[in-house]
């Protein structure tokens, strides 16, 4: 398969990581290595787990791209997948995919995928649960008793900044009294909200998550007030097949964020009811499609996919990867209108994202300017600006 299907304009490169310094390069210099020692003191594994890790840890940092072993299963899948990346440097190929193969490859050395006493034993699960019991999570879930006394259109934008913000949901979760502006001490680098709000009317919502534990919750919240207020009648919660970059969300940790609500108190513990309740009559339904672990951007989907994102009324892509896998890992430059990398997309579109990566477009030439003098490239990275994009249909 192609690095992607969609239009490759010359002026937006795809990523690749070799450039020493780079945000790309520090993700397979520094920080893969780090996140290989935190697994490996997570669980008490085994001799076979410890050398393959210790083996990844070297190949990833000074070898080349090799083909998963013949015992294992999807091996056909990433051989086509990777045919022309084998024998490259882990540097030389481009970003989305150097990285989404290391989460494969790690799964595979703690034996995710093979018969024995860890399959499926998700190697991220203690760094997730931890999240979730924290008195910071107690905060953001009590915030919701005050919440639930604003007018309902408050109680909306401040879930969808709880939203877009994940673990800094408390920020979002109130509300200042004067304006009713969410108390964020951070700028939204772009706001289609007010778009996005026109999209949300009643029908179907797909909302394709990130993270999980304290990011994960806040997603279900906004999904259980627009269930209750009938501004969706139906809503479609995409999450990944199997672990991935570390914290994005699988089944098994929606179960986990629906079990600290229900075990929460007040408002937080009603919404928990609800959500457990609209996924038992199907007015929440989950979907945990293969696609949402491939290594390239969603120009790419299959038409399966493709097919249930045109018939939604809006599809809201959540965190830094799904706007990567969106708007394709190239750097565009910024000021490139949202809708022009996303044409492709079947249907109404939106992004709820704090920019963790070098990847960004429509931002207006004020913003980016007054952003690169105040930081030069940091912003990009930093996790301290968002943005809320969002376009009603596709371009014809």
């Amino acid at each position: 398969m192609p690095e992607s299907s969609a239009p490759a304009p010359a002026d937006a490169p795809v990523i690749l990581s070799n450039a020493v310094g780079s945000f790309p390069w520090s993700v397979l210099a520094e920080r893969h290595p780090a996140l290989i020692r935190k697994v490996r003191d997570a669980f008490p594994y085994g001799p076979e787990q410890h050398r393959a890790l210790d083996a990844l840890l070297k190949n990833s940092t000074e070898g080349v791209i090799e083909p998963l072993g013949a015992q294992a299963a999807d091996r056909a899948q990433w051989n086509a997948w990777g045919r022309e990346y084998f024998g490259r440097s882990w540097f030389d190929v481009p970003f989305l995919w150097a990285e989404s193969y290391f989460y494969r490859q790690l799964l595979e050395a703690v034996g995710y995928f093979t018969p024995g006493p860890w399959k499926g034993i998700d190697p991220f699960r203690p760094f997730k649960l931890a999240e979730l019991d924290t008195p910071e999570a107690d905060d953001e879930l009590a915030a919701l008793d005050e919440l639930a006394g604003q007018p309902v259109e408050d109680q909306q934008e401040a879930l969808l900044h709880g939203s877009l913000w994940g673990n800094r949901a408390d920020l979002g979760f109130r509300l200042s009294t004067a304006g009713g502006e969410t108390a964020i001490d951070s700028p939204l680098v772009a706001n289609d909200s007010e778009v996005l709000r026109s999209l949300v009317t009643g029908g179907t919502l797909c909302l394709v998550a990130d993270n999980a534990g304290r990011e994960l919750i806040p997603d279900l919240l906004l999904i259980d007030h627009l269930l209750l207020h009938g501004r969706v009648a139906r809503a479609v919660l995409h999450v990944k097949p199997y672990p991935y970059y570390v914290s994005d969300a699988t089944t098994a940790d929606l179960l986990d964020a629906l079990r600290r609500l229900t075990a929460a108190k007040g408002a937080a513990a009603e919404s928990g009811h609800r959500l457990w309740s609209a996924m038992t009559d199907g007015r929440l339904t989950v979907r945990a499609h293969p696609f949402s672990c491939a290594p390239f951007p969603y120009a790419d989907m299959p038409d399966d996919l493709r097919q249930e994102f045109a018939e939604a009324d809006v599809t809201i892509m959540k965190g830094d990867l799904n706007y990567r896998r969106l708007i394709g890992d190239r750097l565009w430059p910024a000021t490139t209108p949202f809708a022009i990398p996303t044409a492709y997309f079947p249907g109404p579109v939106a992004a709820l994202r704090t920019l963790k990566s070098d990847v960004i477009v429509g931002l207006d030439p004020r913003t980016e300017s007054a952003l690169v003098a105040a930081e030069e490239q940091r912003w990009r990275t930093s996790g301290t600006h968002a943005l809320i994009q969002a376009r009603p249909s596709p371009l014809k």
